[in-house]
């Protein structure tokens, strides 16, 4: 039995359109695909960086609760629907951006003004509609980054009175669901296989939410992992395609041979895995005058390793 715990990788991406595409991530440790599905579940629905309107102000409009004359929505109305508008922004200020129409028809979030650092997503958003064509709608927003959810209660309290405050979500990841299957690596049967399955609002791709979400989760644990560490080393999935050659298939798994199933001496075993070296594909890669620089590895032991290169005719 291996004495580590094997790193996964990403083995295939289904991208279904720009918003959504699935990651499937093996081979995983028995039981780890449910807990990192489930952890990055988390994470990519609560702490994804992303944009939203957390203030407005509409022209003549003094507090939510009342209505527009000449335009068919009221207030409340109005700010659902500002809530809806996805945004790019390239910047961390706080940026405040105009609405204006005049006669009628409906104001989208293709009217809003922007500058060079916002960009709006869904421009066919609709906001409102003027039903008096003598009517003029204008009105201000602020956009704001951020990540997660943001309550009115939380909301900077220092923009002008006549300025009205949203509960803002941030979060650009719309929905994500997992599932976990068993699968293999030649004797190893106990294995499984995460599927994560991730729909965006368009404002960032499904693969750099998912690395973002990756990278936050790494970080989390190296913050409590202080100086401790696991040797750990990938694991090649074995190739089920029937496009892959047969000779492909058996060079990647005699690449992957541990250094401990080549009858090794105990003392060049002992060496070259104190070094780092652990699969023969590691080993393939060094130089003799590299081996020879190895601590702990001496003449003997670079002679063990020319035979068995010579043995397998690599």
């Amino acid at each position: 039995m291996s004495k580590h715990i094997n790193t996964p990788t990403i083995t295939n991406v289904t991208k279904d359109d720009n918003s959504t595409s699935t990651f499937v991530v093996e081979p995983l440790h028995s039981g780890y695909g449910m807990t990192l599905g489930n952890s990055l579940r988390r994470v990519l629905l609560s702490s994804i960086a992303g944009a939203a309107i957390t203030s407005f102000r509409i022209d003549g409009i003094s507090h939510e609760f009342t209505a527009i004359d000449g335009v068919k929505e009221d207030v409340v109305d109005i700010m659902q629907n500002l809530k809806g508008i996805r945004f790019k922004v390239f910047s961390d200020e706080p940026q405040t951006l105009t609405i204006e129409k005049k006669g009628s028809g409906q104001v989208t979030a293709g009217d809003i003004k922007t500058n060079a650092d916002v960009e709006v997503v869904n421009k066919d958003h609709h906001i409102a509609t003027i039903d008096n064509s003598k009517t003029s709608f204008k009105a201000e927003i602020v956009v704001e980054t951020g990540r997660g959810y943001r309550t009115i209660e939380e909301a900077d309290s220092k923009k002008s009175s006549d300025f009205i405050s949203l509960d803002a979500i941030f979060s650009p990841v719309q929905r994500v669901r997992y599932s976990v299957q068993n699968t293999r690596v030649g004797q190893m049967t106990n294995l499984d296989k995460l599927s994560i399955t991730v729909t965006t609002d368009g404002t960032i791709t499904p693969a750099d939410a998912f690395e973002e979400a990756s990278a936050i989760l790494k970080n989390q644990y190296e913050a409590l992992a202080g100086k401790t560490s696991v040797e750990s080393r990938p694991m090649l999935v074995e190739a089920s395609s029937e496009n892959n050659s047969g000779s492909d298939a058996e060079e990647k798994d005699v690449l992957t041979t541990s250094i401990e199933d080549l009858n090794f001496s105990a003392r060049t075993t002992n060496a070259l895995i104190n070094n780092d070296i652990h699969n023969l594909k590691d080993l393939f890669s060094l130089t003799d005058a590299e081996l020879k620089d190895l601590k702990g590895f001496g003449s003997k032991a670079l002679d063990e390793v020319r035979e068995k290169l010579a043995e397998l005719e690599m």
